[in-house]
């Protein structure tokens, strides 16, 4: 009889972008006091906009919805310079939480349009991440969602381009994209370090090696989480059945039954209370403590915006 067993793939919790962006709006009630307004979900986690909600932030989908003057905290995923231009309009004081790495993306955009060049942003249409960074450049970007998409390509000059990708992708089908991308356009400039962001790539290549010896994967995360939808997709493409949950309560004991070594992992927006219970609904069906996979520790840290730095 095969004994069960269950691997927690590592890292987890909070990424370094989504700890600066949580503790912003944490700070933020703290210094200027409820309500502070926040543009979007501040991170893709629906736990974690709840919690805050409960302290008094107000999540909003458009600038119009907040009173003149008040504070407003820009996500994670970035905005583009026009709405930065429409807070000014509404005389808004703002707090932008975006992630330094997608921030990295924005100076990459402008960059490149300054030198003349058109960029092909591999991404998905809709997600705020590229809506933000198509903005720093909108007449010079080119969106790709997928491989089969190059061959359709119209570009100005080939001898003229540049990619980019959104941060949270998969490190597999963002290569095979710009595989495609190369073959096609052979003078094609590759950004100055990689873009897909350092957290995602350490849970993809931690959950490759733990769905590489699991019958099951279930990944803590949100359902508009990018980087926890990508995890599924790679636990899939390992070979392993692979679904997504919210929490422990969404998991379906069926799932259970005949799996005999269960993986477990998390996108980098989720808190660690939220894989904990996981562990321990795991453990009341029968398995064993968890065995911890560490391929990498985080230790990357980013200070906060320059107006809490300043209040505090």
């Amino acid at each position: 009889m095969v004994a069960k067993r269950v691997l927690l793939a590592a890292p987890r919790g909070y990424c370094a972008g989504v700890d600066r962006a949580v503790i912003t709006v944490e700070k933020a009630l703290d210094v200027f006091g409820p309500p502070v307004y926040v543009r979007k979900q501040i991170v893709h986690n629906r736990h974690v906009v709840e919690r805050l909600q409960a302290r008094g932030a107000v999540f909003v989908d458009e600038l119009a919805e907040i009173p003149p003057g008040a504070t407003v905290i820009f996500s994670a995923h970035g905005v583009s310079p026009q709405v930065h231009e429409q807070a000014a309009q509404r005389g808004l004081k703002t707090i932008d939480a975006t992630c330094p790495l997608v921030t990295k993306v924005h100076h990459e955009a402008k960059r490149f349009s300054a030198l003349g060049m058109q960029v092909l942003l591999i991404g998905h249409a809709g997600h705020e991440e590229v809506q933000g960074t198509t903005g720093e450049a909108p007449q010079d970007i080119v969106l790709v969602e997928h491989p089969d998409d190059v061959a359709q390509l119209a570009v100005r000059d080939p001898s003229r381009l540049a990619w980019l990708s959104q941060t949270t992708l998969s490190m597999d089908e963002t290569q095979t994209t710009v595989g495609a991308l190369r073959q096609r356009f052979p003078a094609l400039v590759d950004p100055p370090s990689d873009d897909i962001c350092y957290a995602t790539q350490n849970r993809q290549l931690a959950v490759k090696r733990v769905a590489g010896e699991s019958d099951l994967v279930i990944v803590v995360g949100s359902s508009n989480s990018s980087n926890s939808v990508r995890l599924v997709e790679v636990a899939l493409e390992a070979g392993a059945k692979a679904y997504r949950v919210d929490n422990a309560k969404e998991i379906d004991p069926a799932w259970l039954a005949d799996a005999k070594v269960v993986g477990v992992t998390s996108g980098a927006s989720v808190p660690d209370e939220l894989v904990l219970g996981v562990l321990r609904l795991l453990q009341d069906h029968g398995f064993p403590p968890a065995e911890e996979v560490v391929l990498t520790n985080e230790t990357l840290t980013f200070s906060l915006p320059p107006e809490l730095r300043k209040a505090r």
